[in-house]
């Protein structure tokens, strides 16, 4: 096995001068993000940097419990991140966004761990990486999901309201516009998957080459992951799209969100 190349605090530091470049496109374009990029940029940092102590800790410390509660912690945040960027969701909604995310990772992350590799069960370095990606993975896929979902709302407004008038079930309704924001959160990881290995090789292929696994085991690896991941979104946005949009009618099939509120964030 090949020597990993560690990088010392000032090597790792340059790679900061390349978002000189970003802010000088930022700058000529009158993109006025700058802050933005600086402020994620630093969370990003931080919240790395203390994740990078956190699973020191727990995987020197290897328990189950710390491992369920890392993964319960993650679902939760990844929720959170979810709701924040759609206020407009009511309660019922919420809890199938929240369930969706979670029940459908943890089975895809279950699934992976327990049969593709066989080995133990909320063993910490391998669960909790998967579950990042994972997890990761579905809620962005429900991030895309609701604003393709909310925009197809919005936009068919009269349409909506018609059908309502002339007595059309809100299933009849409501299907196409939850099939094509489940169609446009899934597009990304689909076309990761179209370009990748000839334009691509993805992060963490490329991570385990770098510490040294042989290409072949990493290759196999990602198209694990990759099939995971794509399970796992499809799963999630489906889920929740499926159950929510039932929370928007209430028995008489009448709307109880205004089409104005929907959307917001």
């Amino acid at each position: 096995m090949a020597d990993v190349i560690e990088l010392s605090i000032i090597n790792f530091a340059l790679i900061y001068l390349l978002l000189l470049i970003i802010v000088a496109v930022m700058k000529r374009s009158r993109i006025d993000q700058t802050k933005t990029l600086m402020v994620a940029c630093l969370r990003m940092t931080v919240q790395l940097v203390l994740a990078g102590f956190i699973l020191t800790f727990v995987f020197d410390n290897p328990s189950p419990w710390i491992t369920a509660v890392y993964i319960l912690i993650m679902i939760l945040f990844a929720s959170y991140l979810v709701m924040n960027n759609n206020r407009w969701l009511n309660r019922r909604f919420k809890i199938y966004v929240i369930s969706a995310i979670g029940l459908s990772g943890v089975f895809v992350l279950l699934f992976f761990v327990l049969v593709v590799m066989n080995t133990d069960l909320l063993n910490p370095r391998y669960m909790i990486p998967l579950a990042g990606m994972i997890i990761g993975n579905s809620m962005t896929g429900m991030m895309l999901g609701l604003k393709a979902f909310s925009t197809e709302l919005t936009s068919n407004r009269d349409r909506i309201d018609a059908l309502l008038n002339i007595g059309s079930p809100p299933k009849r309704i409501m299907n196409p516009f939850v099939n094509k924001a489940t169609e446009f959160a899934m597009m990304p990881t689909i076309n990761s998957m179209l370009g990748m290995g000839i334009i691509s090789l993805p992060g963490m292929m490329t991570g385990q080459i770098i510490s040294g696994t042989a290409p072949m085991v990493a290759v196999l690896y990602q198209i694990a992951i990759l099939i995971a991941i794509a399970v796992a979104v499809c799963m999630t946005v489906f889920i929740a799209l499926n159950m929510g949009y039932k929370t928007l009618y209430n028995d008489r099939d009448q709307m109880t969100v205004s089409f104005s509120d929907i959307g917001k964030r």
